[in-house]
């Protein structure tokens, strides 16, 4: 997922092949790993001839908020665990969050 986030178009199995070309992976491993992430929903495939070219479905802060509400949604009590993530983040953090509820509230 990394090499398709950081890519800005959508990439043949073959040029993430080559980019992870350091951790010896065979073509095959990577061609079975996107079709998966594919048929998970987490990447969209286009066809390009035989091939197929890949791009993410969500960007990487899309995914990470998502996986952010996906735990908080296994808490028992989703006050007390919003309420320990604000008091554990920066004070840089704590204002982008105070901004980020306040566009939330204009937008309703």
């Amino acid at each position: 997922m990394e090499v398709l986030w950081d890519s800005r178009t959508p990439m043949l199995v073959r040029d993430v092949a080559e980019s992870l070309s350091k951790r010896d992976l065979a073509y095959t491993t990577v061609m079975t790993v996107l079709t998966r992430l594919a048929s998970k929903g987490f990447v969209q495939r286009e066809a390009d001839g035989r091939a197929w070219r890949y791009s993410p479905v969500a960007s990487r802060e899309e995914y990470v908020a998502q996986l952010m509400l996906d735990a908080l949604s296994l808490t028992g009590d989703r006050e007390a665990a919003l309420t320990h993530f604000a008091r554990s983040v920066s004070s840089p953090e704590a204002e982008m969050l105070s901004q980020a509820l306040a566009d939330k509230q204009d937008e309703t």
